[in-house]
């Protein structure tokens, strides 16, 4: 039964407008049911209180497809990438130390460029009071970008490149003196060249001679070396900074030199320098050889411009592959030498692209009186070419030192 009463005054129309609904007779717990407040009767005497039966229940929908989007734009991570803060993503964590690197932080624009090294280029950065940077030319570009390759960093520990051929006298000793220069022009480390031959080198006649002593003796005094100062009487340094150590200059006793006695150079060597090249013999059979390649990182072959010459450096790389040195030959960079005999009337052109198909880089070393004439060498006076073949054979080299053979 539906009750009524009578407006009371002062109250709004609207709030007692209709009837009130009728009790169901089926009992309700009020912790199950939601009560409309907006409809309770105000008045206390009132008998009857209508309740709304809808329960309680949490909506479990899923999120519409838009507010699902939205929702995962929002996920942050904890895995810090330069790559993803770029693209403007966010993390949940402050950032760490390693993402201020010099890519982000240092400001390359122009106004910021170092001042061109030389010519009209630099004459503008000036005359203009530094507000306008042309930057370096092409070539000064080029160059540094080798410089920076020859300079770079070596992880690992020492080193080791020797430098070989079947054949001699097509120039491993000036292969080798030009490469340790233009290493040791760029590089902050140190850098040495031993003279591995048992019959004899020569190594240490291409730079100025200030010790007496040689691998003989480094190997008898082995044992009271103690520090890079004492390593260091022993060795003649260049201007370059390049270190020689050279072989026995008594020929009765050179071929004394043996594996035992180059392990225990090459042990010393490797506590004070980066790199280590080792001039090796014209044979590939000695003894001095096994060791010599069991420890090399990288490879470097000489070969001359003629028939015979670059034949017996192709076998050199043949008997390398057979004797399970295929990661070597591979990674090798060959040194053509093109101040021997007769280079005049073969096809350079096809020598160096036999070799190229074997090896990491091929390397074309000009003639260059300075170097023909067999004695010191001086790196400044050598021809532009002779330098930047040189600096390009180096370059090659620490590529190879820290790349995946091919």
């Amino acid at each position: 039964m539906a009750f009524g009463r009578k407006k009371p005054e002062n109250q709004p129309a609207d709030l007692f407008a209709g009837t009130v609904a009728p009790v169901e007779p089926k009992s309700h717990n009020l912790a199950e049911v939601a009560v409309d407040a907006g409809i309770i009767d105000v008045n206390p005497s009132t008998a009857s209180i209508p309740i709304a039966t809808e329960a309680l229940v949490p909506n479990l929908d899923p999120l519409p497809a838009p507010v699902a989007a939205v929702a995962t734009q929002d996920v942050v991570r904890s895995n810090y990438s330069r790559r993803d803060s770029l693209r403007g993503q966010s993390f949940d964590a402050p950032e760490p130390a390693a993402m201020l690197t010099a890519e982000r932080l240092i400001d390359t624009s122009k106004r910021f460029r170092p001042a061109p090294e030389s010519g009209f280029r630099r004459f503008v950065y000036y005359v203009t009071l530094k507000t306008v940077n042309m930057g370096d030319s092409l070539a000064v570009r080029e160059r540094k970008a080798i410089d920076a390759r020859i300079a770079a960093n070596l992880e690992g520990g020492t080193k080791f490149v020797p430098v070989l051929t079947r054949k001699g006298g097509v120039g491993k000793t000036t292969v080798t003196t030009l490469l340790g220069m233009a290493l040791s022009l760029n590089r902050e480390d140190r850098v040495v060249a031993i003279d591995a031959n048992p019959d004899r080198g020569t190594l240490a006649e291409r730079v100025s001679k200030n010790t007496r002593f040689t691998v003989r003796d480094v190997v008898n005094r082995a044992a009271s070396i103690d520090g890079f100062t004492d390593f260091s009487t022993m060795v003649s340094r260049d201007v370059t900074r390049l270190d020689v150590l050279a072989s026995d200059n008594d020929p009765m006793l050179s071929e004394a030199f043996n594996e035992g006695d180059y392990n225990v150079v090459a042990d010393l060597a490797a506590r004070y320098y980066s790199i280590v090249l080792t001039d090796c013999g014209t044979g590939i059979v000695h003894s001095v050889m096994r060791p010599t390649l069991q420890r090399a990182n990288g490879l470097v072959i000489v070969s001359g411009g003629s028939v015979d010459e670059a034949r017996l450096a192709s076998e050199t790389l043949t008997w390398l592959e057979a004797n399970d040195y295929g990661d070597l030959v591979r990674n090798a960079v060959v040194a053509l030498n093109t101040a021997t005999q007769a280079t005049q009337l073969v096809k350079l052109d096809e020598i160096e692209a036999h070799f190229a198909s074997r090896v990491r880089a091929v390397v074309r070393i000009p003639y260059d009186p300075a170097l023909a004439a067999g004695s010191v060498v001086k790196f400044s006076e050598l021809k532009k070419a002779t330098q930047e073949a040189a600096r390009e054979l180096a370059a090659l080299v620490v590529d190879s030192l820290h790349l995946p053979a091919k």
